[in-house]
């Protein structure tokens, strides 16, 4: 299991290598690594595809977790491609995959090539939905990973009926309290970069599910109009995890951007 020290932690990642240009995937709050297995399958004949569990995620995960911002993240991605030698890559980032993808683009432009937003948003949330969110987690943190609390989760992540939901289920159930409120914490602190993307000059590409009860179309919308160079494609029918649920309809729209970027 490859993981690597970089900025005090240990961090759990895959790389298929290969010649090929590197995309390197960052998942979304309460998810890990394995959300981006059908990307993986789809691109690795092309691709140089690297996927990796962020702070406070999966393997990645610690019993002492630190305070952090998207900003140490990103950080950390930047850390990661310089260890596996990548000089420029691809960064695909699904909702909190997103925001620190956006922010290492900022950060660290030198060596992003594009972006790719899936279900994502420059902004920062409502105050009565971050309400409601981090009331969830209180609950979750004081008494644990009831029934309900898991439905409500599975349907603000996953959307309603998903035949893979109780995989990522099982998943949750095992989540540290350390890890969780920590997380919950720097989505909750995070910075609005709304103004801040349009230094962002690299092409980008902006997937969103219509369906999406975490960040609203609305908010993709905003994010491509605010990006100098990006487009939007719109997954009818997808939740929040669109490329999870919905990964034929993903991998299509990836595809055609990654080759038009070659040509």
């Amino acid at each position: 299991m490859p993981s690597v020290s970089i900025n005090g932690l240990d961090i759990y990642y895959e790389d298929t290598g290969g010649p090929g240009p590197a995309v390197i995937f960052s998942h979304g709050l309460l998810m890990d690594h394995e959300m981006f297995a059908a990307q993986v399958d789809a691109l690795r004949g092309a691709y140089r595809c690297i996927t990796w569990d962020e702070r406070g995620h999966g393997r990645t995960a610690t019993d002492t977790l630190e305070p952090f911002t998207y900003y140490d993240s990103a950080n950390d991605l930047a850390g990661l491609l310089r260890y596996l030698g990548v000089q420029r890559a691809v960064l695909a980032g699904m909702s909190q995959g997103g925001f620190l993808s956006l922010r290492c683009a900022l950060r660290h432009p030198e060596i992003v090539r594009a972006l790719i937003l899936i279900d994502s948003q420059a902004g920062v949330e409502d105050p009565e939905v971050m309400a409601g969110q981090m009331e969830m987690s209180r609950q979750w943190i004081g008494n644990g990973l009831s029934s309900p609390l898991a439905d409500a989760v599975e349907q603000i992540i996953l959307g309603a009926g998903w035949s893979g939901a109780a995989t990522w289920r099982a998943k949750w159930a095992t989540a540290k309290p350390v890890n969780l409120a920590q997380c919950m914490q720097t989505l909750v602190g995070r910075d609005d970069i709304t103004d801040a993307v349009a230094r962002i000059k690299v092409p980008a590409l902006v997937i969103h599910g219509d369906a999406d009860a975490a960040i609203p179309l609305e908010r993709a919308q905003v994010l491509a109009e605010r990006l100098p160079d990006a487009e939007l494609v719109v997954i009818a029918g997808a939740g929040h995890a669109s490329n999870l649920t919905h990964p034929a309809p993903v991998n299509v729209a990836i595809k055609r951007f990654l080759e038009h970027l070659e040509t």
